[in-house]
């Protein structure tokens, strides 16, 4: 009986040493069990059954569930991925295709050719802005300066022109007048120079004309406290022939034939070059203060004349110094005649002002000679001329104190009166004829202006001669004229003779 029982024992720890999993069953064996298996046959090792489903619930448990939700995506990814479908243009390009283009036109045909007008529309504006951000802001005005000084310049045109903003503009400009100074760009380059200019110009179109007056007169200080330092350096003996400082030693050594063409490009600018750029600046700067001073905002016309009569003076001083001494090395051309004649003329129409018109009329036939003879400019120069003519005391005298040092004209003793008015007559008939002529790309609305005004001038020459028929004529035209080419100072110049005429008999003299 222990002898059967001992036998019964062996043999099942005999069974169970011969039991094995799946994957330590021999590759033969293992296909042996899965085919018979799946023929629904009886399994001749259970064992190895219940192993392998052992095996499989592990690996099924160490991996996610199908039906488990997933986690939820990151808030950039989903904006991402929204801002990618927002700006695909599958849904377009699939909508223009030939059958969906041919569908849609034969179910909407207008809203079809209106929805195309408008994307080409939208395209065609895109290019444009792209275009003239790229013409405008990457230009040379802002590629010259260093990075972060443009990057101030391009800010502070944005807060002044795009979305005006005072406050952000008048920081930005100061921004980059301080960057400048920290990089140590010449304070009198036209760089510095020209964003000082703008900012008075930005002021001024604001309607802040007195700090616009500050920084212009600030500007002008400096520049003529410069070019009188350099003018007594000369005078000591302190700058040569060359235009450089007596004691700057030159360079020396052997220069290629590369060498020399590259250092003609980029030559510096000396001394006698520096003085005639500043020296322009500071008349240009000097006649733009007489004009803001002059302006109905400010009325301080003493300052203005004063402002004046310095550019015209320093004009014709520079001009016959360069006549007697000649042209230094370096200083290149003066001003141009246009803006020589753009100084007499400030200065004639704020003589005019005060109706001191024997001293305009000089001015304004100087601004003439100057000005090129097809131009429309050169009419309301000529109609200026006829003004200060017919409007002019027979009993003038000229004052010395108000007549530019080196202007070197004369004035004419006591013409008749009937002389004055035929010159006026002459000069406002000849600005017509010039306004009229004028063709092309010269013509602009200054020629129909200055035909407009040259009428009334003759209108008013002819009242003041007695022909009141003539000058109701010539009233009339002028006032026909200005209507059609939209002249509205014109016009009332015109019905403000009319009713001159009506109220009041023509007076031969005034």
């Amino acid at each position: 009986m222990a002898a059967s029982r001992a036998t019964a024992m062996l043999s099942s720890s005999s069974s169970l040493l011969h039991t094995r999993c799946i994957h330590k069953i021999p590759l033969r064996q293992r296909t042996q069990f899965l085919s018979t298996r799946l023929r629904g046959a009886r399994v001749p090792y259970p064992e190895a059954t219940m192993c392998s489903n052992f095996q499989q619930r592990r690996r099924l448990s160490s991996s996610r569930d199908a039906n488990e939700p997933k986690p939820p995506m990151p808030p950039s990814k989903l904006l991402f991925r929204a801002l990618k479908q927002g700006l695909s243009f599958r849904p377009i390009i699939s909508a223009f295709r030939g059958q969906s283009l041919r569908t849609l036109f034969r179910q909407s045909p207008e809203e079809l050719v209106l929805a195309i007008i408008i994307l080409c529309a939208l395209t065609g504006i895109s290019i444009y802005v792209v275009y003239a951000y790229y013409k405008y802001f990457q230009s040379r005005q802002f590629t010259r300066f260093p990075p972060q000084i443009a990057k101030s310049l391009r800010r502070a045109l944005y807060y002044s022109n795009y979305a005006p903003d005072p406050k952000l503009a008048l920081k930005y400009y100061k921004l980059a007048l301080q960057q400048c100074s920290e990089v140590g760009l010449d304070p009198f380059s036209d760089e510095v120079l020209g964003i000082k200019i703008q900012l008075a110009a930005w002021f001024e179109k604001i309607g802040s004309y007195k700090n616009s007056i500050e920084v212009l007169e600030s500007l002008l200080r400096d520049c003529r406290k410069w070019v009188e330092v350099m003018e007594k350096s000369v005078r000591d003996g302190l700058v040569d022939e060359s235009g450089n400082l007596a004691d700057t030693p030159k360079p020396q050594g052997h220069t290629t034939e590369g060498d020399a063409e590259s250092e003609t490009d980029t030559k510096p600018e000396n001394l006698w070059a520096k003085r005639s750029r500043i020296l322009g600046k500071s008349v240009g700067i000097s006649v733009k203060l007489g004009e803001l001073l002059a302006d109905d905002h400010v009325l301080q016309g003493d300052s203005a004349g004063q402002h004046l009569i310095w550019a015209v003076e320093t004009v014709l001083k520079e001009l016959q110094r360069r006549q007697a001494q000649g042209v230094k090395e370096g200083e290149g051309d003066w001003m141009t005649p246009e803006q020589v004649g753009g100084a007499l003329e400030a200065l004639g129409n704020h003589y005019e002002s005060k109706s001191l018109y024997y001293l305009a009329a000089p001015l304004f036939l100087q601004a003439i000679t100057l000005s090129p003879p097809n131009s429309c400019h050169t009419a309301v120069l000529m109609n200026n001329l006829a003004i200060s003519l017919a409007q002019q005391p027979v009993d003038a005298s000229p004052d010395p104190s108000q007549i530019p040092q080196a202007t070197g004209s004369t004035v004419a003793a006591r013409p008749s009166r009937s002389t004055l008015l035929a010159s006026a007559r002459s000069w406002a008939l000849q600005a017509q004829a010039t306004a009229q002529k004028v063709q092309g790309e010269d013509r602009t609305d200054e020629c129909d202006e200055a035909c407009a005004v040259a009428l009334c001038n003759l209108g008013d020459i002819a009242a003041m001669a007695g022909d009141k028929a003539e000058a109701r004529r010539l009233f009339e035209e002028s006032l026909t004229l200005s209507r059609k080419v939209a002249f509205a100072a014109g016009a009332t110049q015109a019905e403000e003779g009319l009713q001159r005429l009506s109220t009041k008999p023509s007076q031969g003299s005034t």
